[in-house]
């Protein structure tokens, strides 16, 4: 197994449009069907929050940060590449003409694929400070930690109202 976990590299696998979460479904059930725990290690389809207004209400909803596109943590062979590019939903790896082409390790961690633990330096009912994501530059205080996924509750001020946002340690500070 821990060999695996160093030959494995992040590849990236293209679908038909709204059809992500269902190749996801699927490759689970291909990873448990053919036993392929050792090979094909994670599955992501990264999300965001985002703010979104319809009828003069603003809410925050997730949002597909690439939209047709499944990432795969993944030890690369011809087998798991005719079994992932015949999946329902894949049009194929992306790549040159089709071949898969791993991820830089660069790439990996600007689009967050990979969970890094943040050294956490807060507790409930700390202010903080929003860092990244459509909430930049915003203030809240803590409400909830979970410290498994790396992510806290922070109530933000916004429009008038405090709206709980759900934030991963990395995209705020304590102030």
């Amino acid at each position: 197994m821990e060999n695996s976990q160093q030959q494995a590299r992040w590849y990236v696998l293209h679908t038909y449009s709204g059809y992500e979460s269902m190749v996801m479904e699927n490759l689970h059930k291909l990873i448990e069907n053919n036993n392929l725990q050792d090979v094909i290690l994670d599955i992501v389809i990264p999300e965001e929050q985002v703010v979104e207004e319809k009828r003069g209400k603003k809410k925050v909803v997730k949002r597909k940060m690439y939209p047709c596109y499944v990432f795969v943590k993944l030890v690369y062979s011809n087998e798991l590449w005719y079994l992932l590019t015949n999946t329902r939903g894949v049009t194929g790896f992306v790549g040159p003409s089709g071949r898969a082409l791993p991820l830089t390790e660069d790439e990996v961690k600007r689009m967050r694929l990979e969970k890094v633990a943040v050294p956490m330096n807060f507790i409930v009912g700390d202010n903080v400070r929003v860092l990244s994501g459509p909430l930049e530059g915003y203030v809240g205080m803590v409400e909830e930690i979970d410290f498994k996924q790396q992510k806290a509750k922070v109530s933000v001020s916004m429009f008038g109202r405090q709206t709980p946002v759900e934030l991963e340690f990395m995209q705020f500070e304590k102030i």
